[in-house]
């Protein structure tokens, strides 16, 4: 790793701000800003131009922006949607989802295409939450069943995922030992929940947030980096992913902040600011930058990998939406199924997890990330013709936009 400066970070930043800025000249270019973030730090770095190298100054920044990604996508979950049938579905689908991604993980082992079958499986079963909300609300069907189920089945794909990796893949003692540190590790999140609960009802504290969230303070802020490092450290200290940290971090916020009263309109906001503003970019751009391109290019196996890849995603994720037609009917439930089949961010942060711990190549994880790119790309696209497509045969009234909106946001 180079030593640490400004320069390469300079490249980052200037890259992280120009993806937007550039495709918001072109609103009718609907294409999510972290696709050109990884596209053009590919460009910059090694496998191209060579302008940047990963130094500690972007290493640092970069796993801030996967901490707080990772946070943003737990507070992305809407704890009130997962009850009843919806919660039924989405748990049945992704069990779904993970038999058949093991079943063509094996297939993928058997003709040596991958290393870890088990990797491949937990990565092939995320869905980018973040991508599907923007979507959704695109077409007016946010609040509609069709889009309560759809993003309960994405919140239980994003917790599945995320508590797998750590369970299989985190500590050193095998699955047995990573399983009481977890059921340690809830606790300390149940403990926090019921501490912070308890102080909710303290008229003092509450006035104080209150007259603090908006001044030079921004106590809520603070308090929410703070709970979100806290989680980080205690899961490395107890020998788990990061990522767990971030997310269960986000998660809880989710849970404890409902502000039914509407106290604070513009916390999620500015927390969102501090991502997306500048650690989550650099996260995406390095991620580009230490993207190997000439291991993906290196055979023609390794790129017909990316192909491959992709059809697993849809097929992981979409064969489990059929069970949605008794609810939503078969056409929707296709559709849902292509929605679903959308991954990226997780897969950025997983690759890189098994590279790391040695269970991943550089062409597998390289081919991954290129499918996942082609998925943000392709299906939320298409899922959003379709469902244009079918509300206009059903006689449902497409929503009214009077100006083009910003390209979809990357939360998990």
């Amino acid at each position: 790793m180079n030593q640490p400066g400004f320069n390469g970070l300079l490249i980052v930043v200037a890259v992280g701000f120009g993806a937007p800025f550039l495709l918001g000249l072109f609103p009718r270019v609907r294409l999510p800003s972290v696709v050109f973030e990884i596209v053009a730090g590919i460009v910059i770095g090694p496998s191209v131009l060579g302008w940047v190298e990963i130094d500690d100054t972007i290493s640092v920044l970069a796993l801030m922006g996967l901490a707080i990604l990772l946070f943003l996508a737990g507070l992305e979950i809407d704890f009130t949607r997962l009850r009843g049938r919806l919660l039924r579905l989405a748990l049945v689908g992704w069990a779904m989802s993970f038999a058949i991604a093991f079943a063509i993980a094996l297939l993928l082992k058997a003709v040596d295409l991958v290393e870890t079958p088990l990797l491949v499986t937990i990565i092939l079963c995320a869905t980018s939450l973040g991508v599907i909300i923007p979507v959704l609300k695109d077409a007016g069907e946010l609040e509609s069943k069709f889009g309560q189920l759809i993003l309960a089945a994405a919140s239980t794909a994003d917790f599945g995922a995320v508590i797998l990796l750590s369970f299989f893949f985190s500590g050193e003692g095998g699955p047995g030992s990573t399983a009481v540190l977890l059921a340690a590790f809830i606790g300390l999140l149940a403990v926090t929940f019921f501490v912070v609960r308890g102080a909710e009802h303290s008229r003092r504290i509450g006035d104080d947030l209150l007259r603090l969230q908006d001044s030079s303070a921004q106590i809520r802020v603070r308090a929410a980096m703070l709970l979100m490092i806290a989680f980080v450290a205690l899961a490395e200290a107890l020998g788990l992913e990061v990522i767990l940290g971030s997310f269960a971090a986000g998660a809880l916020l989710s849970l404890l902040d409902q502000d039914r009263r509407m106290t604070h309109a513009n916390f999620r906001t500015k927390l969102e600011a501090i991502g997306f503003g500048l650690f989550i970019p650099v996260f995406f751009v390095a991620s580009g930058v230490r993207f190997d391109l000439s291991a993906l290019l290196d055979k023609p196996s390794n790129l017909a990998m990316v192909p491959i890849f992709l059809a697993a995603l849809l097929a992981v994720r979409g064969l489990p939406a059929l069970g949605y037609r008794g609810l939503i009917g078969s056409r929707r439930a296709t559709i849902a199924g292509v929605l679903q089949a959308t991954s990226l961010p997780f897969i950025v942060a997983a690759t890189a997890i098994g590279q790391e711990l040695g269970l991943m190549g550089a062409a597998e994880a390289s081919a991954l990330i290129a499918a996942g790119l082609l998925s943000v790309l392709i299906f939320p696209v298409t899922g959003l013709t379709m469902l244009k497509r079918a509300m206009e045969e059903e006689g449902t009234p497409a929503p009214e936009r009077a100006v083009a909106e910003p390209t979809p946001r990357m939360a998990m």
